[in-house]
C-alpha cells in the first residue's frame, strides 16, 4: 500500500517525493547561495556560524554534513578546525556539485570527502562520526523518523546531532508577518533572482509542514537520543536543535 506523504502543500505518494525535492533542488541548485543571502538578509551565515559554536568541535573529530548543499557548514569547520575529517553529502547531485566546487574554489577541500546519499539510508558503520549536522535539509526528508534514527545510529556514544532549521516563531504578531514575507516576498524573489517562484513557493511550504520546536525535540528523543534540546534564534523563525548520547 502506498503511502502519502507532504510535498510542501501538496499531498504526493511517499514514493515520489524524492523525485519532486530532487526537482526542486536541481532548479535552484545554481542561484542557492545569492537566494540564501536574499531571504535571509545574510543571517544564515550567522546562524551556520552559531550552529559551530554550539557544536564544541574537537580537533580530530569525522564528522558527516547532511543536505550540505553548496558546503556552508562545512567550510566553517573545515577551516575552524583543519585536522577534522568532513563528509559533505547531498541526496542531489547538482547541489553536491556546487558544493564540491566550491570547497575546491576556496581551498576547504583538504579535509573534505564528497558523497551523493539519502540522509535516510546512510551508507556507513555504525559509531561512526563524533558529530552530524543537518542544515535546512531535515523539512525536505520523506521519513524523518527513520532519518534520525539512521543518524543515531551512525553516531559515536558521546556523539552530538545539530540540525539547523526554519520552525516556528514565538510572538504571535511576529508570525504573521513572517508568513506575509514568506508568501508573497519569497516567491517573487525565486522569480526576479533565478527564474523561479514555484521552488521558492515550495520552500516557503515545506517550511511550514515541518515539526515546530517541541514536535522535533519529542522525535529526536524518540528516535533514541538520551538527551536533545533547542535555542530559537530570530523569535524562533530558526532553531537549532542538539541531540546527545552524554
Amino acid at each position: 500500500m502506498n503511502k502519502k506523504t507532504h510535498f510542501g502543500f501538496k499531498e504526493v505518494q511517499e514514493s515520489e517525493k524524492s523525485k519532486h525535492v530532487g526537482d526542486v533542488f536541481t532548479s535552484v541548485s545554481k542561484n542557492y547561495d545569492i537566494m540564501n543571502d536574499a531571504m535571509s538578509f545574510g543571517m544564515h551565515r550567522l546562524w551556520k556560524k552559531i550552529l559551530v559554536e554550539l557544536a564544541s568541535v574537537g580537533d580530530d573529530d569525522v564528522i558527516l554534513d547532511i543536505a550540505s548543499g553548496t558546503g556552508d557548514i562545512s567550510k566553517i569547520i573545515s577551516k575552524e578546525y583543519p585536522n577534522t575529517s568532513i563528509y559533505m553529502s547531498d541526496i542531489n547531485y547538482e547541489m553536491l556539485s556546487e558544493g564540491r566546487d566550491r570547497a575546491i574554489n576556496e581551498s576547504f577541500n583538504h579535509n573534505c570527502s564528497f558523497c551523493q546519499l539519502s540522509g535516510e539510508i546512510l551508507p556507513f558503520r555504525d559509531n561512526a562520526f563524533d558529530l552530524i549536522t543537518v542544515g535546512f535539509g531535515l523539512r525536505n526528508f520523506t521519513n524523518k523518523e527513520r532519518g534520525l534514527e539512521e543518524m543515531r545510529r551512525c553516531l559515536k556514544k558521546e556523539g552530538k546531532l545539530l540540525i539547523l532549521e526554519f520552525s516556528k516563531p514565538i510572538n504571535p504578531i511576529f508570525s504573521k508577518i513572517y508568513d506575509w514575507y514568506s508568501f508573497n516576498i519569497l516567491p517573487r524573489l525565486g522569480s526576479i533572482l533565478a527564474n523561479d517562484s514555484d521552488s521558492y513557493q515550495y520552500l516557503a511550504e515545506s517550511i511550514r509542514m515541518h515539526p515546530d520546536q517541541e514536535h522535533l525535540k519529542k522525535m529526536i528523543i524518540e528516535s533514541g537520543f538520551k538527551e536533545a534540546k533547542f535555542y530559537n534564534l530570530l523569535n524562533g523563525i530558526v532553531a537549532i536543535h542538539i541531540g546527545s548520547n552524554d
